[in-house]
């Protein structure tokens, strides 16, 4: 090899993309021995046992050459069958529907389909961070709303005041819910009134529903029910059915949409394996019923969680879907969410992820994931005692 210095530089646009913060916090505690942690959403479930043998089933019948870019048929129709069925999604057609390597694909497909450099797009901060790098691949704009003084909710006010104050042209917007990381969600008059602003300004709605299936106490509303011909829906089935190593998701939209994004999903992903796709048609057919319990199971651990939290000091509300708890750091312990995950992990054995993960305006809170079992929660809750009883006790020895 020739020790010539070699000097052409790479991508300006990759060198100075964003931060993706979540997951430099997980390398940074990823060598703590002993840890529990509360951090990625990861369902602590094992797939149901049909789909797994639907799979084994399809490596058998030597389904190891290249599936059809946009997605097998049978898989698109068990899709539109099963969000009709769950949340009555207009689509009919298996051309409305593309199958993707989950939705972090689907989102940067969607991204560059719609946004040319320098337009921008809506997001409500606190936001899932992996976003921000997607937004930067798209030479799209931020333009931000803060949604901590509305309870986390993004109203018909602030999208106004956001696109009023844009110094770019705003051409869409990313609604994520039930959100990462606050666990809000809502109701069918809120998202009318969503739809309405939606609807006046023209903008395309990027509809990021893949917590749908996790919507504990109300039905979970579509944006695509209200405005479709705007609405780009993302889904998929690692929530749901614990299937996030197999990556599968599904962007939904109308059908020119679709048609222009399929060209970004050929170039990017071309194709997941039949073997795959065939165990993902039976979860959204004979293993339809596999959320259930699973549901069952987060909902009674957030009932649990929330007041245990509570008695340790945190200000939360209760969330309504997903399976995190975005709670402030308790008054006594600062304001400061990074300083305290960073030492509740190397002392007290416990990883959370700082607020600051997800927007600047939350640097006094963490997110809490309760994807794990209930004896690691339980255990969790009491090294998180043990911790602030200790620097409790030596805030007041001093």
């Amino acid at each position: 090899m020739s020790n010539a210095e070699f000097v052409q530089p790479l991508s300006d646009t990759v060198m100075n993309m964003t931060e993706d913060k979540l997951t430099d916090f997980q390398k940074l505690v990823s060598g703590i021995p002993d840890l529990i942690r509360l951090t990625f959403g990861e369902p602590g479930f094992n797939v149901d046992q049909r789909i797994k043998d639907r799979m084994i089933q399809s490596i058998n019948e030597n389904n190891s050459h290249y599936a059809i870019s946009q997605g097998e048929p049978e898989l698109r129709q068990a899709a539109l069958d099963y969000f009709k069925e769950k949340y009555d999604l207009p689509y009919t057609d298996i051309d409305n529907v593309i199958v993707t390597q989950g939705v972090s694909e689907g989102i940067n497909a969607v991204f560059m389909t719609l946004l040319n450099p320098g337009d921008g797009l809506i997001m409500p901060e606190p936001v899932y961070s992996a976003y921000y790098p997607a937004l930067d691949l798209a030479h799209g704009k931020l333009v931000s709303i803060n949604t901590r003084p509305d309870d986390f909710k993004v109203t018909p006010e602030s999208v106004e005041t956001a696109i009023a104050n844009a110094d770019v042209p705003v051409k869409a917007i990313l609604l994520n819910y039930p959100n990462n990381p606050t666990g809000v969600t809502y109701s069918l008059e809120e998202l009318e009134a969503l739809a309405a602003v939606f609807k006046k300004h023209k903008l395309w709605v990027i509809s990021d529903e893949i917590y749908s299936e996790l919507t504990y106490d109300q039905a979970h509303i579509s944006l695509a029910t209200l405005i479709p011909e705007q609405t780009i829906v993302l889904n998929g089935l690692s929530k749901s059915h614990a299937m996030t190593g197999y990556r599968i998701g599904f962007i939904f939209g109308e059908k020119t949409l679709i048609e222009e994004a399929q060209k970004v999903h050929e170039t990017l992903t071309f194709a997941l394996p039949k073997v795959i796709q065939d165990g993902a048609a039976t979860a959204l057919t004979d293993a339809k019923d596999a959320p259930n319990e699973m549901k069952a199971i987060y909902k009674r651990r957030r009932d649990w969680l929330v007041p245990e939290l509570e008695k340790m000091g945190f200000i939360l509300d209760k969330p309504t879907g997903a399976f995190y708890i975005f709670a402030k750091i308790p008054l006594d312990m600062g304001d400061d969410g990074y300083a305290f995950a960073k030492n509740l992990a190397f002392n007290g054995k416990v990883a959370v992820i700082p607020g600051e993960s997800f927007s600047s305006a939350t640097k006094d809170y963490i997110r809490i994931s309760y994807a794990a079992s209930d004896e690691t929660l339980h255990t969790a809750i009491e090294r998180m005692q043990a911790y602030l009883t200790t620097r409790r006790n030596e805030t007041m020895e001093r």
